[in-house]
């Protein structure tokens, strides 16, 4: 039996106070917006009823004028509803980016999900997906929204029968796995930088590596049970520094944390440290696979420059595709960091301009004309399969399917004296090699910051090109622009003197020396011969042959350790040259290797060792990136 159809009796019968509050201008906080939305929305506050008895904190605003109904446009959240109290209202609704939707007219139901806040429940981080459905007690993200939105649709008017999600990040969770067999009132839904699996390349880990600097940052959202309902946040970890990389250091082993700061109190922290590799808990979080009796018009959004989740959202939007064939599915990806679409112009990232106010053009042409074609049947859908924005050429791109359809694959092989050719090399012994030493490792950025930066998704990377832990292979000046799409392929042949090792690849576009300064740089660095950095992904190679089952390596034995970056979509200019480095450590943005193979959350110091790493270019192991190219006819 599928229990995610209740009957609306039972719903009702819980008995929620349906108390509606007009507020005066005067009774909101300081701030036009709030006034302007007090003035024109009325704010109801409930406590909607599971199937399992549970109660989830739901606030709405109802426009004031009833003359004509309205959608639901529902934003689910870990993060708060606030600000708490029926005569207290927020400067934005909808989408943020000024109230652009607010002044065209929605319902706009925001909810704490289970566990968070003011809702009831138990808080299950990357709620696991239910498959059965056997009974009132076997709820997830999808029963949650069902329910919510069966009550809305009888207790709250003038409604028009009609609902759509949305949400960045976290809430793009839910509004991603909201819809799978979803209430038949869902018409769409926009997940947004969705996560989507916290292990393979989301948040916390990508392939396997321990995202630490993230995670640091992050897990004092969740530092600890809620006791009892509340509308305060808990206070977020004092690093007492200002220094990211002295601070990590100066930790040490990841075992040191819950000695000195955590006491084992943080049950998200310890969670990650006791799920080292792909088990239950996380495959149970993957959202990905579950993908599928989804009915909704489904808008995926993107960024290129994501340092958060630039995993999840191609990945969902590809098994919605697989798993849906005939629904409206879209992907919309720009030159964004987490959320720029709504939060920037969008015309620049740190040193690298884009020329064109991408996030400008999303807001005014792409969201609202999507929840309006398809929630109100207002105007024509101009959107194609894959609205996609190529950095370096700066340019808007419509394709009928994503990756772009045509696309050639390329090899950039790494050769002797650093060069990067597209031709397989021919020294027939060829190999660089480099020593990896845990109390010196790569910085990820030359900022000296605490928090982590979203900038250095495309920072110079010259600040360690010329270390002897890095290995760099750069290209002839191009003499034609070179544009690649999709997943980027690192394809390694490898020996080390340990028994584990991180290997961190990184695509490069080199500016030519006379390129031009940029008014106001976020770092003052020259922009001539700049190492505009495209994508860099790590791989620890004891998951080179799958995440549940790490391998060690064999010391001195040549190992082919081949993985995806998540895609990309960039012209290389004429002019431009292209670089790769390899490198061993990531820091601290990935947690240092001890390269032994060992369970690196529980290791001690004495864990911890120089190995050298070497990197082959011979024929029959030449190591290589591969790319696709699209090639315009």
């Amino acid at each position: 039996m599928n229990t995610r159809t209740r009957s609306t009796n039972r719903l009702v019968g819980i008995g929620i106070g349906l108390l509606t509050i007009s507020c005066a201008p005067g009774d909101v906080p300081a701030g036009d917006n709030a006034r302007y939305l007090a003035e024109h929305y009325n704010k109801h506050e409930y406590r909607i009823p599971m199937r399992d008895g549970a109660e989830l904190f739901t606030a709405v605003y109802v426009p004031n004028d009833t003359s004509q109904s309205y959608p639901f446009l529902m934003k689910r959240t870990p993060y708060s509803v606030g600000p708490y109290g029926e005569d207290q209202f927020p400067s934005e609704l909808g989408p943020a980016g000024s109230n652009r939707f607010a002044d065209e007219g929605y319902i706009f139901v925001y909810q704490d999900v289970r566990g968070r806040f003011m809702s009831e429940g138990a808080f299950r981080n990357m709620t696991p997906h239910s498959v059965g459905y056997d009974g009132v007690e076997d709820t997830d993200e999808s029963t949650d929204t069902y329910d919510t939105v069966e009550w809305l649709l009888e207790n709250v008017q003038p409604n028009n029968g009609r609902a759509g999600l949305w949400g960045i990040s976290y809430p793009g969770f839910y509004a991603a796995a909201s819809i799978v067999n979803s209430h038949p009132a869902i018409k769409a839904s926009s997940p947004q930088a969705a996560i989507g699996d916290w292990f393979v390349g989301d948040d916390f880990h990508h392939k396997g590596a321990f995202y630490l600097h993230d995670a640091f940052q992050f897990f004092p959202v969740f530092r600890s049970h809620r006791p009892e309902l509340t509308d305060s946040w808990r206070p977020g970890f004092d690093f007492n520094s200002d220094n990211a990389y002295e601070f990590f250091k100066d930790l040490g082993p990841l075992r040191n944390a819950n000695e000195r700061y955590f006491h084992n109190e943080v049950a998200f922290w310890d969670s990650l440290m006791t799920h080292g590799s792909y088990d239950e808990f996380w495959r149970s979080r993957n959202i990905i696979p579950h993908m599928d009796s989804v009915s909704a018009a489904v808008m995926v959004v993107a960024g290129w420059f994501d340092a958060e989740d630039p995993y999840g959202p191609i990945e969902i939007y590809e098994s919605i595709e697989r798993q849906n064939p005939g629904i409206d599915n879209i992907l919309v990806a720009g030159p964004w960091y987490h959320g720029g679409w709504v939060r920037a112009v969008g015309d620049r990232l740190g040193n690298v301009s884009f020329e064109v106010e991408t996030g400008e053009y999303y807001r005014e042409n792409v969201d609202i004309a999507f929840f309006n074609h398809y929630l109100k049947d207002k105007g024509e859908l101009d959107l194609p399969e894959a609205l996609v924005f190529a950095s370096g050429s700066n340019e808007w791109h419509r394709f009928d399917s994503w990756p772009p359809p045509g696309l050639t694959t390329t090899s950039l092989y790494f050769n002797a004296d650093g060069s990067l050719t597209f031709e397989p090399p021919s020294d027939a012994a060829g190999m660089d090699s480099y020593v990896s030493d845990p109390a010196n490792p790569v910085p990820y950025t030359q900022e000296v910051r605490i928090d982590r930066s979203r900038e250095y998704m495309v920072e110079d990377q010259r600040f360690v090109v010329e270390r002897p832990d890095v290995l760099a292979y750069q290209s002839d000046v191009l003499t034609e622009d070179m544009t690649f799409a999709g997943p980027v392929t690192a394809d390694l042949f490898v020996t080390t003197t340990g028994t584990d090792a991180d290997f961190v690849v990184k695509l490069i576009d080199v500016y030519p020396d006379d390129a031009p300064p940029i008014d106001e740089p976020y770092l003052d660095i020259p922009m001539g011969g700049y190492q505009m950095m495209v994508r860099g992904e790590v791989l620890r190679a004891k998951f080179r042959n799958g995440y549940e089952r790490p391998e060690a390596l064999v010391p001195g034995e040549v190992t082919r350790i081949t993985f995806e970056t998540p895609d990309i979509f960039h012209t290389f200019r004429a002019g431009h040259r292209i670089m790769v480095q390899v490198q061993s450590s990531w820091f601290p943005l990935v947690d240092m290797n001890p390269q032994v193979f060992t369970d690196i959350y529980s290791a001690t110091e004495a864990d911890f060792h120089q190995a050298t790493h070497r990197i082959h270019r011979a024929p029959g192991s030449a190591s290589r990136v591969v790319v696709g190219q699209l090639v315009e006819r």
